[in-house]
């Protein structure tokens, strides 16, 4: 099928995608199927997550201002 000559795409050892921007999916559809969106986050979801990462709240709001709930300004 030869998909790097024609895409550009490859797979590492690791099955990573090359180049790292690449995305693949797979889409099932099903009359059933419930779709679920993430909601903004709090002040106090930041923390915890800043906290379980080892970096400063000011670099997890940095990273997730589209999500947030409130203004870091």
């Amino acid at each position: 099928m030869d998909v790097k000559a024609k895409t550009g795409i490859e797979l590492t050892e690791s099955l990573a995608m090359l180049p790292a921007s690449s995305v693949s999916g797979m889409y099932f559809a099903n009359k059933h199927s419930h779709y679920f969106a993430v909601q903004d986050i709090c002040k106090d979801q930041v923390d915890e997550y800043a906290k379980r990462k080892g970096i400063d709240r000011e670099v997890a709001e940095k990273w997730l201002a589209p999500i947030l709930s409130y203004s870091t300004e």
